[in-house]
């Protein structure tokens, strides 16, 4: 394990805490594990999306959530999004609760929360993290998704589409 590798909590099906293991070993296993994404939405509706940087160890210069992340070993959903928007994008707003999502190999096995949150920044991206982060349409993130999916992660794919069906 290196020495500042973060900490997971392995969960079941039922999302119930079993074991905690460094990062490495819950990735390279595809054990099940948690994570929370936030959408930030501007005052005109439109979602702010993070480019991921070409360092990142999975899905690397692709599209996500404006702010995600797994949560640390004994961290809760809430904690872990606020952190995360903290520490990716610099901003600190209410997060709304939406909705759960149960750990898939389609979605890196995390049981994920999706929450909302309002701002027009500014915003402080966090270089190591994100290449950049820009406002899209709705209407822009469908063309993409259909030309090609494959430049957003599996995880937003899923929670944006599922985002689309119920708050359209």
């Amino acid at each position: 394990m290196r020495e500042s590798e973060e900490l997971f909590d392995v969960v079941d099906d039922q999302d119930r805490v079993l074991e905690q293991l460094p990062r490495s070993v819950v990735h390279a296993r595809k054990l099940l594990h948690r994570a929370a994404n936030v959408f930030v939405f501007n005052s005109v509706g439109e979602l702010l999306l993070q480019f991921r940087s070409a360092t990142k160890d999975e899905y690397p210069q692709c599209y996500t959530s404006s702010a995600s992340g797994h949560l640390s070993a004994g961290e809760d959903y809430a904690e872990s999004a606020q952190r995360e928007m903290n520490e990716e994008i610099g901003i600190n707003t209410p997060l709304e609760w939406l909705e759960k999502f149960p750990g898939t190999p389609q979605n890196a096995n995390e049981h994920t929360v999706l929450f909302r949150t309002y701002s027009n920044g500014p915003f402080t991206f966090d270089p190591g993290e994100i290449e950049r982060g820009e406002f899209f349409e709705f209407t822009s993130i469908d063309k993409m998704l259909r030309e090609d999916e494959e430049q957003f992660t599996p995880p937003f794919r899923q929670l944006y589409r599922w985002y689309r069906e119920n708050y359209d």
